[in-house]
């Protein structure tokens, strides 16, 4: 397993001089140097992104809503970052955010904003209108005449486009930007691992919460608390119980009351810590767990565990995944399934960033026709369950790969099942 060097290791969430931290300047700069690199080595002259994650990963800022791609970013070979945004966000970013010398009021093309216009004329003239002034500012900095990307497919932006005589390269892009972001830089690594510490505080509470007679509602809103607290932004995330949690009642917390013997479990899911996104689950039982409980969470532990040994750079997707179930170990025959793409998020391995779902994605359902080889500095998450009667039990590690395998983030106890006494 990998041995961390002395100063890494999760440290406090505030600003301090006395000792090494997040280096969010650092952060910046990397991410920034790493999307410039595969720009730099590519045909095109700039990347228009309008993905919120891209803009986040090249420009820093926290990307957390709007009314709909009303902001988007342009990045040029020279290094060069022009960013729309709307008034109010543009304002303070010109004020808050000296990195960025370049802010411009954004034109809403896409999105909610035409969407909710009501004409088709009103439309057009929105994305007419931002098109023209992203490509004024492309002839600024002189990369009009270039080819350039551009990190969503849509078609009627690309056709605006073309009319203006750019030429977009859609797939050269995306495929630039998912090479820059699938290996984590030293900070992005310490994000994670903060996004996890932050997680366990979270899982923390909910077992001072749970206790027979709790709604799953009240103790999953006292877990959320505790994750804000901590500094967290919690856009995802769920808490089930007993029959809830067999098939899994994704992503959907009840006012089920919690009754003695109940398996519980908890998603803590993007949970996001300067945008790094968490994906982690634990499972508890309230009151000792039966035997059926304890095997069923000792199969799903052991096929965690087979699959995170043989995590480690070269190895490929099609190998690892064989450590997941077989179609009878997916229980596919109780799911009426004959495939293993039908049983999509039971047991699978997916990429951890600014996004829940990056580079790689390990599973059965796709990796043994269509293999990537893993690298060090990826990081996944990697999930299994199993039931147990009429209920089940999910676990889940958060992990970044290292050179002699995966060193572990999570650090809940995995071994047996977390259980409440009450």
């Amino acid at each position: 397993m990998y041995e961390r060097d002395f100063m890494e290791g999760t440290r406090g969430t505030m600003a301090v001089d006395w000792e090494e931290r997040i280096d969010v300047g650092r952060l910046r700069r990397e991410r920034k140097e790493r999307a410039l690199e595969r720009l730099q080595d590519s045909e095109m002259g700039s990347m228009l992104l309008v993905s919120d994650p891209n803009i986040r990963y090249v420009t820093g800022l926290a990307m957390t809503g709007g009314s709909g791609a009303d902001h988007y970013t342009l990045l040029t070979e020279d290094g060069d970052v022009v960013h729309w945004d709307t008034a109010d966000h543009a304002s303070n970013q010109r004020f808050n955010c000296p990195w960025l010398t370049d802010v411009r009021y954004a034109c809403p093309g896409l999105g909610n904003v035409p969407r909710a216009s009501g004409r088709a004329s009103a439309r057009q003239f929105l994305l007419d209108t931002m098109v023209d002034e992203i490509v004024m500012a492309m002839d600024e900095y002189g990369v009009k005449t270039e080819p350039m990307g551009l990190d969503v497919g849509h078609q009627r932006l690309l056709n605006v486009f073309e009319t203006r005589g750019v030429d977009v390269r859609s797939e050269e892009c995306t495929q630039a930007m998912e090479d820059a972001r699938k290996i984590k830089t030293r900070d992005e690594i310490e994000c994670l691992r903060q996004a996890a510490a932050i997680c366990e505080a979270g899982f923390g509470r909910i077992t001072e919460e749970i206790r027979p007679g709790k709604r799953e509602s009240e103790v999953w809103g006292t877990a959320v608390k505790e994750l804000w607290r901590h500094g967290a932004m919690v856009q995802g995330g769920y808490l089930t119980s007993g029959p809830n949690t067999w098939p899994k009642h994704q992503a959907n917390t009840t006012d089920r009351l919690i009754r003695p013997g109940d398996l519980v479990y908890a998603d803590f899911y993007n949970v996001g810590y300067l945008g790094y996104r968490s994906c982690y689950y634990r499972t508890f039982s309230v009151g000792q767990p039966t035997q059926a409980q304890c095997d069923a969470y000792e199969i799903a532990r052991d096929n965690l565990y087979d699959v995170l040994e043989r995590i480690e750079p070269g190895a490929t997707t099609d190998e690892i995944c064989e450590g997941f179930p077989d179609m009878e170990g997916e229980h596919a025959e109780w799911y009426g399934a004959s495939d293993h793409w039908q049983m999509t998020t039971n047991h699978w391995a997916h990429g951890l960033g600014l996004q829940l779902y990056e580079v790689p994605l390990i599973w059965r359902g796709l990796s043994p026709e269509h293999p990537i080889e893993i690298e060090e500095g990826m990081t996944m998450a990697v999930e299994t369950m199993e039931p147990a009667n009429r209920q089940g039990v999910r676990i889940e590690e958060m992990v970044v790969v290292r050179e002699n395998g995966v060193e572990i983030l999570s650090q809940w106890p995995i071994e047996e099942i977390t259980t409440i006494s009450y």
